[in-house]
């Protein structure tokens, strides 16, 4: 029963953020679902012995307080700043982010104060000013809304819910700026930024370009300043999620550690693995991004490294509901979010099951783990990255498979490299030039698998209603047992994960 009532509570939650997101509902609406299903709550309570109207009371309310949390997050543009569209205008105000440097130029999102409303605008501008987090400055020019646009591969981006899920209403291109004073952010991520643009620094002097670049984006998921050419190779290889904060691509780093301290007893690695996450998570700077990719990964090696799959998805669905309590549009506006998620569930449930499969892989260096979970994780999050962002790689499993099981090795070279260049330059180029030739053969791989003819293929238009009904079938392969115990009357048995 306490079972049923957890999920119950946890998925009503789920459905009312997912509806709210897609449908617009009023407060009225949220409040007389609340108030109903309080009433069945309380019929069922004391006048019925069916515990499943007690359930489904407990879902309704959880599913009216999703709702209801999604209409207080969705907040309109303050009306003081909406007068000024399309209209030259002046304002001041503080960088709240670490810039985003780019190709060709910067972005930097801005907090803006006036007559008692605040929001955020997105500033485009050219390099040359070394602008940081913090910095208190003054800007003019022409701000605007952001607009929603077509992908290159065909697909329709919600720009503007991507950037309201961030508290950015406004953009504005190319104007005028100038710091006032700096020093106005958080201490504690000011001093973070600060060492990450320092690591960054003595790296890329032992690392020459491109190498470097996929060094940063490994570590610190510093893939921005990419060209437009190699960021298209990651995509067509299927390796874009090297070089993004994802759950999955830290997993493989902890697991990494595990491995490395083995000789430690068993809960002692485990720890050295948290740590080398929490370590990963403060070295970005401590993004948000950073923070839910780091618990997924927690979770991830706490179920790999103790077979409690089951215990890990109960703390996977809770650590889930925070992050969208704490902001509701992750659910269904944050791609990272969601990729995560997914990979995540991959990892922890279907890669056990896939490594029966590659028994004539050799388990050093863990290569028979890697080849599995990246074989499970791939093939879990396909159907997504089909809806969502139309890539198809046919060279993705190669691609993974002869780069991934360098990847921890690599990532540990960059942070030896970076820590001696903070003592002495000379001390970092052995290291460096190491890492440097093992970068030059992963990207190697990743450029000649991309120039294979009909290596990667796009389709714009991969329905809606086929995404669901193949992570319907995923669901039913890993939790059918589960689900069935869940709605069978009368059971006494606790549920215990198919995937252990």
């Amino acid at each position: 029963m306490q079972d049923r009532i957890f999920f119950a509570t946890c998925f009503g939650f789920i459905f009312g953020v997912l509806l709210r997101s897609l449908v617009s509902l009023n407060l009225y609406t949220s409040i007389f679902i609340g108030v109903l299903a309080t009433a069945l709550f309380l019929i069922f309570t004391l006048t019925s012995k069916q515990k499943w109207g007690v359930i489904f009371a407990v879902f309704l309310l959880s599913f009216s307080l999703g709702v209801l949390r999604f209409h207080v997050a969705d907040t309109d543009a303050p009306e003081v700043f909406e007068f000024k569209i399309e209209a030259v205008a002046s304002f001041v105000g503080v960088i709240v982010d670490e810039p985003d440097n780019r190709e060709n130029n910067q972005k930097l999102t801005v907090e803006v104060k006036e007559d008692n409303a605040k929001t955020k605008v997105l500033i485009t501008t050219n390099f040359g000013e070394n602008f940081r987090y913090g910095d208190e400055i003054s800007f003019s020019g022409k701000i605007k809304k952001p607009e929603n646009f077509i992908t290159d591969q065909g697909k329709n981006f919600d720009y503007i819910n991507f950037l309201r899920k961030d508290g950015i209403f406004y953009l504005m291109n190319y104007g005028n700026i100038e710091i006032i004073s700096r020093g106005h952010g958080n201490f504690l991520k000011s001093f973070l930024f600060s060492i990450k643009e320092k690591f960054l620094e003595k790296m890329n002097v032992a690392i020459p370009a491109p190498e470097n670049l996929l060094m940063g984006g490994l570590i610190l998921g510093e893939k921005a300043s990419f060209s437009q050419e190699l960021r298209q190779d990651f995509i067509n290889t299927g390796t874009i999620h090297l070089v993004a904060l994802s759950g999955y691509n830290i997993t493989i780093v902890a697991e990494w550690f595990m491995k490395l301290f083995s000789f430690l007893p068993k809960n002692l690695g485990i720890v050295m693995g948290i740590f080398a996450i929490l370590f990963f998570v403060l070295m970005t700077g401590g993004s948000s991004t950073a923070v839910r990719a780091g618990v997924m990964a927690t979770l991830a090696l706490i179920a790999r490294a103790t077979g409690r799959n089951y215990d890990v998805a109960r703390a996977l669905v809770v650590a889930g509901i925070i992050m969208i309590l704490l902001n509701p549009f992750v659910l269904v506006y944050d791609v990272s979010f969601q990729l995560s998620f997914i990979a995540t569930v991959a990892v922890i449930f279907l890669a056990p099951k896939f490594e029966k499969y590659f028994m004539w892989v050799t388990p050093k260096l863990g290569l028979r783990d890697i080849v599995s979970v990246t074989s499970a994780a791939y093939i879990f999050v396909l159907p997504f990255i089909l809806y969502k962002m139309g890539n198809l790689s046919l060279v993705a499993l190669p691609a993974n498979i002869l780069v991934l099981p360098l990847i921890p090795l690599t990532m540990l070279l960059g942070f030896i490299t970076s820590f001696l260049g903070f003592i002495w330059y000379i001390l970092a180029v052995p290291a460096g030039f190491v890492s440097y030739l093992i970068l030059h053969y992963e990207l190697g791989v990743i450029g000649f698998l991309a120039d294979v003819p009909f290596s990667a293929f796009t389709i714009p238009n991969f329905p809606l209603w086929l995404t669901i009904l193949i992570y319907v079938y995923f669901v039913y392969k890993l939790f059918g047992r589960n689900i069935k115990e869940f709605f069978k009357p009368k059971s006494t048995v606790p549920l215990q994960n198919s995937a252990q």
